[in-house]
């Protein structure tokens, strides 16, 4: 190729994200170019190479501007490859001492990996410069003087220069970018989707409730006032390439300087952010300021809750609101954006009736919350997420409506479906029937729901001001959809019916559990505070694990052995965090004055859950050197183990596998062999408490004939647990006294 003229008609490929490849089209049309095929992620052009210059400044969609140098078929091989970018005329292109870097996509059956696929396309161009007898360019892989593009796909081969060198969604301005940014170009695509640069020409409004770092409002704001996207970038890929025009790009630039500050003064639109974050805002002026149109855009330190009609838009046509909320990625998200989504709908009804308002959104279930049917959807993605753009119209403000607008403009909660209404009547019911219960034991730590109604299968726990939700997962035979809808239901209503910040409220799915899961980590937030129960001050996380630390159901079998270990030699076996044993050791509440258990041992595999036991100590300032911990395997433990223990609990997993274990461990199974050897290690006079929550279990008949049995599950249920009287079972089994 020789150097290019401002006349001449290239071929070019501008990329984007999936998704907008037609809104590029258009784009690019409306810019002067002639668009030709649409690919997945981009579009062929047609243009001079202003044309291309005027891409590079003015697209708001395009990531980048590649001019292409060759297409070709049937290339499989590195080979192939090589030969392919040899026959490209480099010293066009690469300026003598310009440094170089490859920027490679794609695959086939013998190039499986892009680096090595870069350093063919490389070692291509090497070949015909050193043909040519240049020599060879530096590569820099940060900041090279010039970018070259490949990919390769199905044999088909599309090479050329990268006009544009650093993404084009990078505009300068967002160094303050907040939590999950929205990339800029997919922002620009969510306001042309939405209707936004029609309403910007007639000056209407334009509000985000949730703003973060204030992308989608500077997006639109450089719209209203036709502002190149890039023009304050300081560098593009051209600026390096051998046939680079100076003088028609500085043309251009000048015009998009002429046209940016006559459009700030002429625009007429007012755009609005909202955000409760203070390092959130503080970026998204920073970022605005940077953008050059910080008078365009006013920020409002506030939530949803506070969300209003801006002053000053009175008179305004009806504008837009578009937001991007969270989308609640993971489980435990759901409790706050439930009601945040709730939320925004009522806000948005009651504060801008008459306007349009853009979802974007991961989660169209979460969608479905803010109340209003949605005219229109567009599939997008954000990153690796699959996403919607959901298009509503705010309906009018009718007659009579002035009381229920002021009801939501003071927060009231939206209006309940008949089974949130449902459900929260029974959460209702069960806290009066608990409540008195609650008063004289003085616990804050016990179980309020536990799929009392099927349609709602989880189990609620709540921990003094937190709440733990359990999602019992839905059988096959259940629409998935449905199932949704039930849980945002009832996490929609659980913050409200027991006045908690839904922050506080944590959801996690209980499904059947093999092997480690019960001691792998959930998340990783180190979340923990501390609960009271009976004497004992004991540690509990409900975020991290798929269990809190306290297995509320025992607390009655806590209780017991409190009372029973005064003054005894106690063993813990499978002792979890060792909530058991900080019990044991403290002695009876009814005794203030009495002594626990003289000293310990807690068994466990976990040093999860040892180290936590640890802390259960020094949190009740336990003396560790008469309260031992001791990680190992319960049966390989009491199968080596001497000395005897006068008060023994053993509350083995109803099954594991875990690779610690020498072997499996079925508590149906295997129970009468760790029950006889637990036996081996009881004092004469002692009392082995043998726990387990297998709801089918039976208790093998021989171990009866051998010692004294006495089941007293029924007797180890406190009012919250009631409903379900096989979640777990508790024997009492001693030595018989020997016959003369």
């Amino acid at each position: 190729m020789t150097d290019s003229q401002p006349t001449e008609t290239l071929e070019f490929l501008a990329t984007c994200p999936r998704g907008i490849e037609l809104l590029l089209a258009d784009e690019l049309a409306a810019l002067g170019a002639e668009p030709g095929k649409t690919t997945v992620g981009g579009v062929h052009f047609r243009a001079g190479l202003e044309g291309a210059y005027r891409a590079c400044l003015w697209s708001r969609l395009a990531n980048r501007v590649v001019l292409c140098l060759a297409r070709e078929e049937g290339i499989e091989t590195p080979e192939q490859l090589r030969a392919s970018v040899a026959a490209v005329e480099w010293k066009a292109h690469l300026a003598s001492g310009a440094s170089l870097a490859v920027d490679f996509h794609g695959r086939s059956e013998a190039i499986r990996h892009t680096r090595f696929g870069a350093q063919t396309v490389k070692d291509g161009v090497v070949d015909r410069l050193q043909a040519e007898g240049r020599a060879r360019p530096d590569i820099d892989l940060k900041s090279p003087d010039l970018r070259l593009y490949a990919h390769l796909h199905r044999g088909r081969l599309i090479l050329g220069v990268d006009l544009a060198g650093d993404s084009l969604h990078r505009r300068g301005y967002r160094r303050d970018v907040g939590h999950a940014p929205l990339k800029e170009n997919l922002a620009a695509a969510l306001l042309v989707r939405a209707g936004w640069p029609a309403l910007a020409r007639d000056g209407a409004p334009l509000v985000d409730p949730l703003c973060g770092a204030g992308t989608l409002l500077i997006e639109a704001a450089m719209m209203a006032a036709d502002m190149a996207p890039n023009l304050a970038r300081q560098r593009f890929g051209f600026h390096g390439w051998a046939g680079h025009d100076e003088a028609t790009w500085r043309e251009l630039k000048r015009e998009a300087e002429a046209r940016a500050s006559i459009g700030r003064k002429r625009c007429r639109s007012r755009l609005h952010g909202f955000d409760r974050s203070p390092p959130a805002l503080a970026a998204a002026r920073a970022n605005a300021m940077r953008a050059g149109i910080p008078a365009l855009i006013t920020f409002h330190g506030a939530g949803l809750v506070e969300l209003a009609r801006p002053e000053g838009l009175d008179d305004a046509p009806p504008g837009l609101v578009i937001t991007n909320p969270p989308y609640g990625e993971r489980l435990g998200e759901l409790p706050e954006l439930v009601g945040l989504y709730g939320q925004l709908g009522e806000r948005v009804r009651a504060a801008f009736p008459g306007w349009g308002l853009a979802v974007f959104t991961a989660n169209p279930d979460l969608g479905h919350r803010i109340g209003l049917r949605a005219h229109k959807q567009y599939a997008l993605r954000n990153g690796p997420l699959e996403a919607r753009l959901l298009l509503m119209a705010i309906p009018e403000a009718a007659r009579g409506d002035d009381d229920a607008g002021a009801s939501a403009r003071a927060g009231a909660a939206p209006a309940r479906s008949e089974g949130a209404q449902m459900f929260a009547n029974r959460l209702e019911k069960n806290r009066r029937r608990l409540r008195k219960w609650l008063k004289k034991s003085g616990e804050r730590c016990y179980r309020l729901y536990d799929a009392d109604m099927p349609e709602y299968a989880l189990a609620i726990d709540v921990y003094g001001d937190r709440v733990h939700v359990q999602e019992y997962a839905p059988p096959r035979s259940i629409d998935a959809a449905q199932a949704q809808k039930r849980l945002f239901d009832a996490l929609s209503v659980i913050p409200e019916v027991l006045e908690v910040d839904p922050a506080r409220v944590v959801i996690k799915r209980r499904e059947r559990q093999s092997g480690r899961a019960q001691y792998q980590k959930q998340a990783a937030s180190g979340e923990r505070f501390e609960v009271q129960e009976g004497r004992a001050r004991l540690w509990v996380n409900l975020r991290d694990y798929l269990d809190t630390g306290l297995f509320l159901d025992h607390r009655p079998v806590r209780r017991m052995l409190g009372e029973m270990a005064a003054g005894k030699r106690f063993l813990n076996l499978f002792c979890y965090t060792a909530t058991a044993t900080v019990q044991a050791a403290l002695g009876s509440r009814e005794a203030e004055g009495a002594a626990g258990a003289s000293d310990s041992v807690s068994v466990d595999l976990s040093n999860t859950y040892l180290e936590w036991a640890r802390d259960n100590f020094a949190l009740n300032r336990l003396d560790p050197s008469r309260h031992r911990v001791v990680r190992d395997d319960c049966l390989r433990w009491l199968q080596t183990a001497r000395g005897q223990f006068d008060l023994i609990f053993m509350d083995p997993p109803t099954f594991s596998n875990s690779k610690k274990m020498d072997e499996t461990l079925d508590v149906q199974r295997d129970h009468g062999r760790l029950v006889r050897l637990a036996m081996a290690r009881l004092a004469p006079g002692g009392t082995l408490v043998f726990s387990n929550n297998q709801r089918r279990f039976k208790l093998d008949a021989d171990l009866a004939e051998h010692y004294a049995v006495e089941e007293i599950s029924a007797k180890t249920f406190d009012p919250d647990f009631t409903r379900n009287p096989d979640l777990h079972h508790v024997f009492l089994i001693r030595h018989r006294e020997e016959t003369a």
